[in-house]
């Protein structure tokens, strides 16, 4: 029988579930079961679970068969539990490093009392800790065992399930259970107090409580919130038995009914909660439960002896609020340009139900996903007009700027712009719209670009070298714009969550670009190598660095040497990244030689990588794109703690574990050489990491993204087209298939038209 039972509900918090189920597992206390119910979660939180199931025998996973909410799911949790101790984590919560430790030794040192109460700190999306506020209750209630009757002020104590350890027996003896629906601990939490025959305290931070943005009952604003009032009724109800042996109970009440009036005070004020429509309403509720359960002989708080006095007490304050607000809208109308204020009054202008407008910041301003989404409606859905948001500069920038033919195109800032901003009904971006605000009843699709390797959104900002972008709150402005965001694999679709976290759908699509991948012919291989001037045999290598600027950290290759050490059956396809810059000279004779071939300015990527044998890359993302191909992955690591430590990284590329690395991984321009004159950028080893990167990290792409977005989120179907099965998945064929295939035709046409030919 283990010591502990962690019940941990799931439902929706995937991007945070591996850390709280590695916050248990972890622990120096082993002694432990963990029971993971996954209520019926839309996301990947029951496989997840089934995974660490697998891997690990104290995880208990438990499939409810319908969504139950966080209270029936740790009620069935806890039917199951064989521990001598319950304590409940909520799947986006943490334990504390050495809880489970103190807390067995506390409890040994009380002897085994029925509830161990200790403390929480809080944490936002910033990371940022705050205490909880219980830690002067429980320092003052450290010392020895007690029932809730000897020290009422124990009631003070935040009512959570999950800062407090309950002992099995007493759960099961007094019939403990959760409410179903918000709020749903608020009775237990009093209720396993009251009825406790032996109370300890345990001042020490234990849990580590995040406070969602989105997505949560308590986050969300509605008449829901008045269930709280419904959940004190029920249980002042359930009390009316006894109050757990006092003889005296009025100082229980008395506490409980002052932390009571302190809860329905903060919901009432709270605008994220209550709407202003709802608050009278609210105040009526609330008021009315405190009136009937007043304690003999206590006051009633001067703002509840009326809704107008309510108003009154609360006026002067609201009064400060609004002139705040209004002095903030002054200055922000006094910096708007005409332009910007032409777009505040087309706000008010029907949307346009037909109208796209497509924007990708990843490069090309008319590129990436965003531009494979466009091609995808023309052909499916003709009915819809697609617009591009471009740079003024755009026409300066190459080729690579210019938008599809035939499509129409605005400047960003323009009359135009504004105009398509206010009125399309879909926008469709790879980053965001410069001076959007949204609009109820648009709809806005963040297709990303690309699976993250280092930290990104909220994450990124922990780490000193953290790349230039919006800050905090401005990102998560942008977050909470997006009605749907796009993902290639699971990996980035937990790492969506956790870093933008806002209450859109991750679709599991795939990314669109590398539908290209899955559409190109051997003949399209052949043309696009020959386009760029690929030396017809030679094996042509992808250079791709990462983009460089103050805080890059790998040192880019000598071109010179490295072309030099390959010899002349290996080109260079050496590709910028756009925000790089072009690539530094090197001398003319390798031109000549075209030892090197500069693609920096070819304006698709895709075709880059259709081209390539294989890909070199240091630390840049494009690496996941390219495994769909599955063709060699040589990886430049020199430069990766630099890397690591600075900007924070998701997966360990040099580990040479399967499903981290994909492929050989080298140092310098010598071992890149070696790997491919030895044979080993494509031999067994290779093709075995390869294998399993692909696993991981293309788990959606098989060439029908953009179909499976346009008939989501610009037609408006209810559900996906399923994925097709790995094995029947048909990446383009490698240059060296395609070189074969158009030999063999050859030849067969030759031998059919010569003289005595004979098919082979």
């Amino acid at each position: 029988m283990p010591r502990f039972s962690v019940i941990v509900p799931a439902r929706g918090v995937q991007g945070f579930l591996r850390d709280c189920l590695d916050s248990v597992l972890d622990e120096p206390h082993r002694d432990v079961e963990l029971i993971a119910v996954d209520d019926c979660s839309p996301d990947a939180g029951g496989a997840i679970i089934d995974e660490y199931a697998r891997r690990d025998p104290r995880v208990v996973p438990l499939h409810l068969r319908r969504p139950s909410g966080a209270g029936p799911s740790r009620t069935a949790g806890a039917a199951l539990a064989c521990g001598d101790y319950l304590l409940f984590l909520d799947g986006d919560d943490t334990l504390a490093p050495g809880a489970l430790a103190a807390a067995d030794a506390r409890l040994r040192e009380c002897g085994d009392p029925d509830v161990l109460l200790f403390d929480h700190e809080r944490t936002d999306v910033w990371e940022r800790r705050s205490p909880s506020g219980d830690g002067p209750l429980l320092e003052a209630a450290r010392d020895g065992v007690f029932r809730a009757a000897q020290r009422p002020g124990v009631l003070g104590v935040a009512p959570a399930a999950w800062n407090r350890a309950v002992r099995r027996e007493h759960w099961t003896g007094r019939g403990l259970s959760f409410a179903d629906g918000p709020y749903e601990d608020v009775p237990y939490a009093y209720e396993s107090l009251l009825a406790a025959g032996r109370i300890a305290a345990l001042d020490r931070v234990c849990v580590i409580w995040r406070e969602r943005r989105r997505g949560s009952a308590t986050t969300t604003p509605g008449r829901h919130h008045f269930v709280v009032v419904e959940r004190y009724e029920e249980l002042f109800a359930r009390l009316a038995g006894g109050w757990a042996g006092a003889a005296d109970p009025l100082p229980l009440l008395t506490v409980l009914h002052a932390r009571m009036t302190e809860r329905l005070l903060a919901v009432l004020d709270d605008t994220d909660r209550i709407l202003p429509a709802d608050r009278a309403a609210f105040f009526r509720a609330a008021s009315g439960c405190i009136r009937r359960h007043r304690p003999a002989g206590a006051p009633l708080p001067a703002a509840l002896r009326s809704y107008r006095a309510y108003r009154s007490l609360h006026g002067a304050q609201e009064l400060r609020r609004d002139l705040a607000k209004e002095l903030r809208d002054r200055g922000e109308a006094a910096a708007r340009s005409a332009r910007r204020r032409y777009y505040g009054l087309r706000l008010h202008a029907p949307l346009d139900d037909d109208l796209v407008l497509y924007g990708a910041c990843g490069g090309p301003a008319a590129g990436c996903n965003p531009a494979a989404v466009e091609r995808k409606a023309r052909e499916i859905a003709p009915q819809l007009r697609g617009v591009w948001a471009v740079r003024e500069d755009a026409d300066t920038e190459g080729a690579g700027y210019a938008v599809p033919e035939g499509a129409d195109r605005v400047t960003v800032g323009s009359r135009r712009y504004w105009e398509a901003l206010a009125r399309a009904r879909y926008l469709v971006t790879d980053g965001y719209f410069p001076g959007a605000t949204g609009r109820p009843g648009q709809i806005c699709l963040q297709t990303h670009r690309g699976t993250p390797l280092r930290t990104v959104g909220l994450d990124a900002h922990r780490h000193p070298a953290a790349a230039p972008g919006p800050g905090p709150s401005r990102l998560l402005e942008h977050a909470d714009r997006w009605d749907f965001c796009l993902s290639a694999n699971q990996h980035s679709s937990e790492i969506w969550e956790r870093a933008y976290p806002s209450s859109y759908e991750t679709l599991a699509t795939g990314f669109p670009r590398n539908d290209r991948y899955f559409t190109a012919t051997a003949d399209d291989v052949r043309a696009v190598r020959a386009a760029l001037g690929v030396r017809p045999g030679a094996t042509a290598v992808l250079y791709a660095p990462a983009p460089a600027g103050p805080a890059a950290t790998a040192p880019p290759l000598d071109l010179v040497r490295l072309a030099g050490a390959l010899g002349p059956r290996f080109q260079l396809l050496v590709r910028a990244h756009p925000h790089r810059g072009a690539p530094d000279p090197w001398p003319a004779a390798l031109r000549e030689d075209d030892a090197v071939l500069d693609v920096s300015g070819h304006p698709c990527f895709e075709d880059l990588c259709l081209a390539a044998d294989a890909l070199l890359t240091d630390f840049s993302p494009v690496l996941f794109d390219y495994a769909v191909l599955d063709r060699p992955v040589v990886v430049h690591t020199a430069g990766w703690d630099a890397f690591r430590l600075t900007r924070g990284v998701y997966v360990d590329l040099p580990s040479g574990l399967p499903g981290d690395t994909p492929g050989v991984t080298a140092q310098d321009e010598a071992a890149i050489a070696g790997a491919f004159h030895s044979g080993r950028w494509d031999g067994p080893a290779a093709a075995s990491l390869r294998a399993a990167f692909r696993s991981r990290f293309c788990q959606y792409d098989d060439g029908l993204a953009a179909e499976r977005v346009v008939r989501r989120v610009l037609l408006g179907e209810d559900e996906l087209l399923p994925a097709l099965p790995p094995a029947e998945r048909r990446p383009a064929p490698a240059p060296r298939s395609a070189e074969r295939a158009a030999a063999q035709q050859d030849g067969a046409e030759l031998t059919l038209t010569g003289p005595g030919a004979v098919v082979v």
